[in-house]
């Protein structure tokens, strides 16, 4: 039975909206009547959801969590999969994740598998959720594998998070220091600058020098600040050619501390993703190709593209990943345990919470050193700053005397 989005006033005039499931748009208007609801509008969700694609809402890391947390609940109680989805549709706050899983809903109560009405929706489900949904479908337990599937949702969100937690405050640091400085320049040194010209006293070089810095920083400072707007702007256009993205990519992880932290992240998710297709019991070709698909860095995606071909003409997953010399050794040799003793998805989970918990110490160590590094660098230019400006007054004073 198709699901179809409505909009209609009550008795006392509220507008109200929601979805419902009727055999067509005729039969849901009798039921909006049914409970002294007038309809307004009566599409069907797909249509609904098809309505001014560039507005469209993508559901939220947390909502797609919190529904998989829900459906895992319940699909372990043995609810079916058409309730359990009904039960979703009712507890949602919000519209985009009603109409979302209504739509789904509609597609499984069509006839169609979970994953294939997923599918239909690839920007709030991604291809390791789909296929992570294709192998619990497979295998008759849908319920374990949403609680996999939702585990494994929370603990690359909690990652992200932490590291975005990181850098915040360093990055708000800088914004600040340098916003204060250029306010020094371009309004406290030139006030001052008009007190020393009156006397026509031969001014110290360092107070030379911070004069002619702040006059270019008024006269130019807006070109320069344009100049690298235009710069970013030109660079992000350049890094939409995939040589030149792979180039660069290609360097981010030679630089010395932030190519180590983005290689560990980016090959904690692949491994993450490796370990619970494989419990699942995902071809491991597929597997690959869903893994290589949450690599952001494009070298290491093309190392794992490059892994799946060797693996297509039958080396090994540890020797393969070994090719490129991409992937951490310390992964390499747990998964070629793993191949030994028949545990591979085991080594993949070890692997992958090793490399979340490296990730996350260097980025707090990097954090803290870089904490103090900004705090001095800045507080050294605010006392250039302040001794440019206090060096003439010295002077004048021991003229006085």
């Amino acid at each position: 039975m198709p699901a179809y989005k409505y909009e209609a006033a009550n008795e006392k005039g509220t507008i109200e909206h929601g979805t419902l499931d009727a055999d067509s748009p005729r039969h849901a208007r009798n039921l909006l009547r049914q409970r002294s609801l007038l309809p307004i509008q009566v599409s069907p969700v797909h249509e609904a959801a098809r309505q001014l694609p560039g507005l469209r809402t993508r559901l939220s890391r947390n909502e797609l969590t919190m529904v998989t947390r829900q459906l895992a609940s319940l699909l372990a109680a043995r609810v079916p999969l058409e309730r359990a989805l009904g039960a979703v549709i009712e507890q949602a706050e919000r519209a985009a994740v009603r109409d979302r899983f209504a739509a789904v809903r509609a597609d499984v109560v069509g006839g169609q598998t979970f994953a294939q009405a997923l599918a239909r929706h690839p920007d709030d489900f991604p291809e390791v959720y789909r296929a992570l949904v294709g192998a619990g479908e497979q295998s008759g337990d849908l319920g374990l594998v949403m609680g996999r599937l939702a585990d494994y949702i929370e603990t690359r969100t909690a990652l992200t998070q932490k590291l975005i937690l990181a850098f915040t405050y360093p990055m708000i640091v800088t914004v600040v220091a340098v916003l204060v400085v250029i306010a020094m320049l371009t309004y406290v040194v030139p006030q001052v600058v008009g007190v020393f010209e009156q006397t026509r006293q031969n001014l110290p070089p360092l107070t030379v020098a911070m004069i002619a810095i702040s006059d270019f920083v008024r006269l130019y400072g807006i070109y320069v600040l344009g100049a690298i707007i235009a710069g970013g702007i030109a660079f992000r256009l350049a890094l939409r050619a995939p040589t030149a993205r792979l180039a660069w990519h290609r360097r981010l992880l030679d630089m010395p501390l932030f190519g180590r932290m983005i290689r560990g992240m980016n090959t904690a998710r692949f491994a993450s993703t490796l370990a619970i297709l494989a419990s699942a019991g995902v071809p491991l070709i597929r597997a690959i190709e869903a893994g290589s698909r949450t690599l952001t860095n494009e070298s290491l995606r093309a190392a794992a593209m490059d892994a799946l071909e060797r693996v297509r003409e039958g080396a090994p997953l540890s020797r393969a990943l070994a090719a490129q010399k991409q992937f951490p050794p310390m992964m390499i040799q747990m998964i070629a345990s793993g191949e030994a003793t028949g545990e591979v998805g085991a080594m993949l989970e070890r692997v992958a919470a090793t490399l979340s918990t490296e990730t996350e110490r260097r980025a707090l160590t990097m954090t803290s050193l870089l904490e103090p590094a900004l705090i001095l660098a800045m507080g050294g230019i605010v006392l250039l700053i302040v001794l440019a400006v206090l060096m003439p007054i010295i002077e004048i004073n021991q003229l006085v005397r």
